[in-house]
């Protein structure tokens, strides 16, 4: 079953995410590294909030993103941008970029812990000397005792979700059931249902992959923050730099 199909016509509406925080924070990280990209890529885009934000504050941005239907909402936020549906376990550009950000634990839906190297020896492939990559990831905390075995639900005039969780604790495997209605001519519901797995990854097992990906790991931190993860932290940052000379 596709992901993030007939599901992003309603996206931005149901996932609140505080993407003008991330922009702030991600620029923060920048400066405190010392790094001033000017060519930047969003992995894994959605939708192209946090793109369109990092755009309009005067990065040069590139998204990309699987979804066909994500890709088309982004490009109606903002039609400059360039665009580019791919699958990120294998993605090319034109060239090399400043930074890449992967945001809204985009990197938790490789399912498969051999994809998590793949993705960053590509990071690490069109990473230009020294630039950086952030990301986040949901934490083992939050599929064990946030999502769990449990099911969300929200409705407003026009759209609704049904969201039933499942974690499986040995295998680590988050699995979101979601059964979604979106009004279609102002008065009929039409009904879409998606299943999207995720994989929770230890803090040990990203710094290996991105060590095999040449990929120096700089630093940990909590949300918004610059200090060391909680145990109960929903979602962790990671910075790490291009150490390759090309």
């Amino acid at each position: 079953m596709e992901i993030y199909g007939s599901f992003a016509q309603i996206y931005d509406k149901f996932i609140d995410a505080p993407y003008e925080d991330w922009a702030r924070y991600i620029e923060e990280i920048w400066e405190a590294q010392g790094a001033a990209p000017k060519l930047v890529l969003d992995l894994a885009c959605g939708t192209g909030s946090l793109t369109r934000i990092l755009a309009k504050k005067g990065y040069d941005m590139i998204g990309v993103d699987i979804s066909a239907e994500m890709l088309s909402v982004a490009r109606q936020k903002d039609a400059g941008i360039l665009f580019l549906q791919q699958d990120m376990r294998n993605f090319e550009l034109y060239g090399t970029v400043d930074a890449i950000i992967c945001a809204c634990d985009s990197i938790n839906y490789l399912a498969d812990p051999t994809d998590l190297e793949a993705v960053f020896r590509h990071v690490e492939n069109y990473l230009n000397p020294g630039g950086l990559f952030i990301f986040d990831i949901n934490t083992e905390y939050k599929y064990e005792n946030i999502l769990a075995d449990n099911a969300f639900a929200h409705a407003d005039d026009d759209a609704a979700y049904i969201w039933d969780n499942f974690y499986d604790v040995d295998e680590r495997l988050n699995e979101y059931a979601i059964t979604f209605f979106a009004k279609r001519d102002g008065r009929h519901y039409c009904r879409f249902e998606e299943v999207h797995f995720q994989r929770a990854y230890s803090t040990s097992e990203i710094k290996a992959a991105l060590s095999h990906a040449n990929l120096e790991f700089l630093a940990e931190y909590g949300e918004l923050s610059f200090e060391a993860p909680k145990p109960d932290a929903k979602r962790i940052f990671f910075v790490a730099k291009c150490i390759s000379t090309k």
